[in-house]
């Protein structure tokens, strides 16, 4: 068999490395593979996977701009000790001093909840599953005394309940006004075509254009809704002083945005829903809920559980919105994890800016593989039986 010189193809010749009698052919079919995704993987390794853990040591380090770059001092884990026990924690937790008899019960109904889950786990889970539902039990348990000791206290609630306020109670208004809009507009009504362009114009608008028009409508003395208001007797209240009408009108402004993703995956998942199957339930004398609980709604779960994982991704994000419309106050009441860490990253402290950043890596990663193995594999397990 001829050698191969300087890689160069050859006829009857097999390339280094290869298998007796394999051709030149052969051997790139066989590796084609590998060629084609090591471009995409060498950009990936460049631009994702190397800034991330590059990151890691901005997190462990107390870092500082001097002429000759940049200065790293190794300080562990105190960047994030800074937010749960520092001058920090009131920023990221709220106020925790005390905790009331509400907190007390709502502390122990989820910890019991919890730990009752635990149990029955035990006998149906392997090793490695159990150890990631202690995680997400962990995780839960410090956050229901969070909310215990700060929210259901009446003290100031930080960064981390902001940011999940935005999360679960944006993404579950959201997914249902989604929902039932495409359901609406999936039914033989005159102009539904219309209405489908209608609810989907607020996704193509971007988020800096939102804001600011958000911000002109929610104006009490000068928005469009002043004359309804006055007629209310509302005047000379302003909700960008107060910290749950900020949120709740942040929250309104975001599900505006984020509503009409979630119809239109949702109507394309109804569209494709069998008619004979719903018209043999109809004949059989279903009602209209049987129907969209028996038929409908087990064959739309895969589309539906996989918007709501893509949407609350992307609500852990939030940064734009609390920035342009109230930057982040009164106070901090509507600055999200995203926003104090960009703040923190302004004022030049990088480290914490990016033990924040990582401290919502942890809880963006624990809360939606939970949602996923714990919510989705269950609904698809039903859907499929």
């Amino acid at each position: 068999m001829a050698d191969v010189t300087n890689n160069s193809y050859q006829p009857g010749t097999s390339p280094a490395g290869a298998s007796s009698g394999m051709s030149w052919g052969e051997w790139l079919d066989r590796h084609s593979r590998t060629f084609f995704i090591t471009p995409a993987v060498t950009l990936i390794l460049i631009f994702a996977i190397f800034p991330t853990f590059y990151s890691i040591v901005f997190a462990l380090s107390r870092v500082r701009f001097t002429a000759d770059g940049l200065q790293f001092r190794f300080v562990g884990l105190q960047n994030f000790a800074k937010q749960f026990f520092g001058n920090d924690q009131v920023h990221f937790l709220g106020k925790t001093e005390g905790i009331g008899v509400l907190g007390w019960v709502f502390f122990g109904a989820v910890t019991a909840a919890v730990l009752w889950w635990l149990y029955r786990s035990l006998r149906i889970t392997s090793p490695v599953g159990m150890l990631g539902r202690l995680i997400s039990a962990a995780m839960a348990i410090f956050i229901a005394w969070i909310m215990g000791a700060s929210l259901l206290a009446g003290s100031t609630i930080g960064t981390l309940l902001t940011t999940l306020f935005y999360v679960f109670v944006g993404c579950a208004l959201q997914f249902v006004i989604g929902t039932g809009l495409a359901f609406l507009c999936s039914q033989p009504i005159a102009g539904k075509n219309f209405f489908r362009v209608i609810f989907f114009i607020p996704l193509m608008v971007t988020p800096l254009g939102v804001g600011y028009a958000m911000k002109m409508v929610a104006d009490i003395t000068k928005g469009p809704f002043e004359p309804l208001l006055r007629g209310f007797g509302i005047e000379n209240w302003v909700w960008s002083a107060d910290p749950w009408a900020a949120r709740f009108v942040m929250m309104i402004c975001d599900s505006w945005q984020w509503i009409p993703f979630i119809f239109i995956c949702m109507l394309a998942a109804l569209e494709n829903v069998p008619r004979d199957h719903v018209e043999a339930a109809q004949v059989d004398g279903a009602s209209s809920v049987q129907i969209f609980r028996e038929i409908t709604w087990p064959q739309i779960v895969p589309v539906a559980v996989t918007v709501l994982l893509i949407r609350t991704i992307e609500a852990f994000k939030i940064v734009d919105l609390p920035n342009i419309m109230t930057g982040g106050g009164p106070g901090s009441s509507t600055e999200s994890m995203t926003l104090h860490s960009l703040y923190i990253w302004r004022s030049n402290d990088i480290g914490t800016s990016a033990a924040v950043a990582y401290l919502l890596l942890i809880l963006t990663v624990v809360v939606c593989a939970s949602f996923f193995n714990y919510v989705v594999l269950g609904q698809l397990r039903k859907a499929r039986a």
